[in-house]
């Protein structure tokens, strides 16, 4: 029986078709598609495998970001960060002061990591050297700005305390212009007297913080203090008021700059109060001088009657002469035992104490008038 090829089959052999259908091996028009499919695979799993090998490229790299160090050239830098500012802004502001080039991306992709877009702090924050983008999106975020320090220094007066924040560049100046008085009854002082009401003592202040702030935390650390110390105080000591407590404080303070002399100093006052004897104290005196004092006492001036004059008025004088520290309050309120009525500088910076009169004049004859 004769082969025969259906005519959907055939196919003409090169040069002709002298025979019924071609001999040569026919392939048929389909059987590349194979090869085909294999390239688009191939190109399938390279496109995969590149991806891959880019997000972990940028995933590497953003850890690397996220844990870096910043680019911080000066150990006092810092950045102010303006209230209602957005995160992209921030973010811009970074760039904009040279402490990252990092794509506003990755620092995207940080802050959605870390969640704190839309919840930074405004505020002025220190750029530490070492400073990692992260620990500064965690620092903006709960809002550790920059403290700055103010340092009110034991036995400084109010005038002195007004100059030093006066020139502290930092803060705002609020109380310029306004008179001690004035100044009182805005801090609520009820006698209208501000000597004495601030603690000495190093306070903490923002940037935006005012003069007046760190007065009003000085003023309320005081209130704080003697009114504790008050509760606390020595039974036989015969002061009325935490205020008269505060006046004394204010002496001792500027009696001796010595710890271990402050008890015993108190302990002499204390003791002349309960006696009646005039105080007789050369810093009130002083303080009574104003801007007449030009370093050196004189008789006359122990002679000439101020409000503050000890040597000529009874008792307490009306105000507190200085800002007393705590030791000097602790002191006043807990004052030495003994028998001691008077004290002379022996010109060291310690004080000969003395029981009777004619010690004490002996003392003054070895100390003073030899020295003389």
């Amino acid at each position: 029986m004769e082969e025969t090829t259906p005519p959907n089959l055939r196919r003409p052999c090169e040069g002709g078709d002298p025979v019924p259908w071609c001999t040569r091996r026919w392939v048929p028009a389909f059987a590349g598609t194979t090869i085909r499919g294999g390239a688009v695979l191939r190109l399938l799993v390279a496109i995969f495998v590149l991806a891959i090998a880019t997000a972990a490229y940028l995933w590497f790299d953003y850890r690397k970001f996220a844990d870096t160090p910043l680019t911080i050239d000066r150990p006092d830098a810092t950045i102010d960060i303006a209230r209602g500012a957005n995160y992209r802004t921030i973010v811009d502001q970074l760039r904009t002061a040279g402490v990252t080039q990092a794509s506003p991306w990755y620092w995207r992709a940080l802050g959605r990591e870390l969640a704190v877009e839309g919840k930074l702090h405004a505020g002025e924050y220190a750029l530490t050297q070492g400073l990692t983008p992260r620990q500064l999106l965690a620092k903006m975020a709960a809002g550790e700005v920059l403290q700055h320090h103010f340092t009110i220094v034991d036995g400084w007066t109010f005038r002195q305390l007004r100059v030093a924040l006066a020139a502290d560049p930092g803060l705002a100046p609020t109380i310029q212009g306004m008179s001690d008085e004035d100044l009182a009854k805005k801090l609520g002082i009820d006698d209208g007297h501000p000597e004495g009401w601030f603690l000495p003592e190093t306070y903490s202040w923002i940037k935006g913080d005012a003069d007046l702030d760190v007065l009003k935390n000085a003023h309320a650390a005081m209130q704080k203090t003697l009114d504790k110390l008050w509760a606390e105080r020595a039974p036989d000591v015969q002061l009325e008021s935490p205020y008269q407590a505060l006046i004394l404080a204010s002496i001792v303070e500027k009696e001796t700059g010595r710890p271990e002399e402050r008890p015993l100093i108190a302990g002499v006052f204390v003791r002349r109060l309960k006696f009646n004897m005039r105080l007789q104290t050369d810093p009130t005196v002083i303080y009574g001088m104003g801007d007449t004092y030009a370093g050196n006492i004189r008789r006359t001036d122990l002679e000439t009657d101020t409000p503050y004059n000890t040597y000529t008025r009874d008792g307490l004088p009306p105000t507190p002469i200085a800002l007393p520290g705590l030791p000097a309050l602790e002191a006043t309120l807990h004052p030495a035992p003994g028998d001691a009525l008077y004290f002379v500088a022996r010109g060291d910076g310690s004080h000969e104490f003395s029981a009777t009169l004619d010690e004490h004049n002996r003392a003054v004859q070895k100390y003073q008038l030899h020295r003389k």
